[in-house]
């Protein structure tokens, strides 16, 4: 699933017009890591927006909720803290039909989504400082 997220991500970014020399790709052992992997790649002050990518598919116990509370909180806290466009393609679902379903298959790729959110927020702090002539 992470993958189809990451090759969903990845293509928007190019389709975009973005150079795949300029994608960094970090791997992490399960999503409660991904916000200490996002904050780490914030503070390296190298990077104009980051993507956060994953899975986390409800099991039998009450460990989905605790990892999707404990990513979902990190990822806005590194947005907090840390002033950069930071974009959740983190897929949270009851099964892995569900989870397919939005890593490219009948429901899009969020990926994809993501990538998007992460060039506009990236864009954002730019156009507010510096807007196009004529708008107020």
């Amino acid at each position: 699933v992470s993958e189809r997220l990451l090759e969903g991500c990845v293509a928007e970014f190019q389709r975009r017009g973005g150079e795949p020399d300029c994608l960094d790709v970090v791997w992490v052992p399960g999503a409660f890591e991904i916000p200490q992997a996002a904050r780490s790649l914030a503070q390296t002050g190298r990077y104009d927006a980051i993507v956060t990518l994953g899975a986390v598919i409800r099991g039998g116990t009450p460990h989905f909720d605790y990892v999707c509370n404990g990513v979902t909180e990190g990822v806005r806290e590194v947005i907090r803290d840390e002033g950069i466009a930071v974009a959740f393609g983190v897929l949270t679902t009851d099964d892995l039909e569900q989870a397919l379903a939005r890593a490219g298959g009948a429901e899009g790729n969020k990926g994809e989504e993501a990538a998007l959110v992460a060039i506009e927020m990236a864009r954002l702090p730019r156009m507010v400082l510096n807007p196009p002539a004529g708008d107020a």
